[in-house]
């Protein structure tokens, strides 16, 4: 018995003329992530994807588990192809269904003619089959409402498909469809959520983090890049920027305004990120700000912070309060690791009374009162590089 993965699109499907466009990243996506558990030949027909293993030993239980992180599915099954014979179709429902159908009480049968020079009409798969199971399995009960397990059979051209109850996909559209952003990751709660969130929405993401030693630790770099690796499970490979930092806040403590401190620095990174995403073609800046959440993120203090920015500033968690961040970052898997004890820059030298409502000249003022460009350009220089690959737990 041959058995396949079959992808479901979502949102693609709306796409009109576009659609083949998203469905080719998909593709591309899908193959990136399956690519080290063997040979397997991903291709797309008929408004689905099939995945099809060409040797032996493919874990199918590991593939699984990567489709449900890939954005732009919407659902999938592990099927078994038969003939497109009634007999062949029988046979391989009952053996391959066995395990489900036995624990099961109720069932459902569902019938998908693509193929409409099969000989039966779908009411007719879904009547004959469902009698078929009935007296296979004598305990089953039909129900057409809520079953406990429905058994589909599609016919399309390449053969025919057997699958029960469908898994649920990532939805969303394929990371590298919408563009390509940069995100600003401190290593806390936020920003890796912020980050799921827009590459869910097909963005392509870069992340730069800003590191102070020796205020900062080897540890607190260590567990943002473990950020991104878990991260990647969703959004695929991410490039990571980390920039020295020690200087310019030190600069900044020793001759700005203390209570300005968060802002001004909130702006140097702003400037550093920019520059970064203007060298290598990224369209957007991402942050997990969230209004009122803290003294630099009350509306005064974001909109100092935007009029050093160039390009657009996206903040998918503007108007989400802290459980609603906390219980999406349990969903993705990061909460653990952003919460381990280890300091980041943004914690450094941190005012005693921060301003809550700057005016944007005074924060330009203090900004002027020294020229910062030597020290930005050194950092810009002195940063490292690196690709952090998805998590392979």
């Amino acid at each position: 018995m041959k058995e396949i993965l079959l992808i479901k699109n979502g949102e693609i499907a709306l796409k009109g003329l576009n659609r083949n466009t998203f469905e080719t990243i998909l593709v591309k996506n899908i193959r990136f992530r399956l690519k080290d558990l063997g040979r397997i030949d991903v291709r797309k027909a008929q408004s689905a994807i099939y995945i099809e293993p060409r040797e032996d030993g493919i874990d199918f239980e590991e593939a699984a588990e990567r489709l449900r992180k890939i954005f732009g599915i919407a659902a999938f099954s592990r099927a078994a192809m038969a003939q497109k014979d009634y007999d062949d179709i029988c046979r391989t429902a009952l053996e391959y269904l066995k395990g489900p159908l036995s624990e099961a009480k109720t069932f459902k049968v569902n019938a998908k003619r693509s193929d409409k020079g099969f000989p039966m009409k779908s009411p007719d798969i879904m009547r004959q089959l469902g009698g078929d199971i009935l007296r296979a399995f004598p305990h089953l009960k039909v129900d057409v409402d809520t079953p406990d397990v429905m058994v589909t059979v599609e016919i399309r051209d390449f053969g025919a498909y057997i699958h029960a109850n469908q898994l649920p996909g990532a939805g969303g559209l394929p990371v590298g469809s919408g563009g390509k952003a940069l995100l600003l990751i401190s290593g806390g709660i936020d920003s890796p959520v912020a980050g799921h969130m827009m590459a869910k929405r097909g963005l392509e993401l870069s992340a730069v983090h800003f590191v102070s030693p020796p205020y900062t630790s080897d540890r607190a770099r260590e567990k943002v890049e473990r950020l991104c690796a878990r991260m990647g499970e969703y959004c695929g490979r991410i490039r990571f920027y980390c920039v020295p930092f020690t200087e310019l806040q030190e600069t900044l403590r020793d001759n700005c305004p203390e209570e300005l401190f968060t802002i001004l620095m909130r702006r140097l990174m702003m400037e550093i990120a920019q520059r970064f995403a203007e060298r290598d073609g990224l369209q957007a800046l991402v942050t997990g700000e969230s209004v009122g959440q803290v003294a630099s993120q009350t509306l005064g203090a974001i909109v100092c912070t935007d009029a050093a920015c160039r390009m657009p500033v996206l903040r998918p968690l503007i108007g989400m309060d802290k459980s609603e961040i906390v219980e999406l970052a349990r969903k993705i898997d990061t909460f653990d690791i952003s919460v381990l004890p280890y300091e980041d820059c943004c914690t450094v030298f941190t005012p005693r009374h921060p301003k809550t409502r700057p005016s944007l000249a005074e924060v330009e003022a203090a900004q002027a009162g020294f020229d910062f460009e030597s020290l930005i350009q050194k950092a810009v220089e002195d940063t490292e590089e690196k690709w952090i690959y998805p998590d392979r737990r």
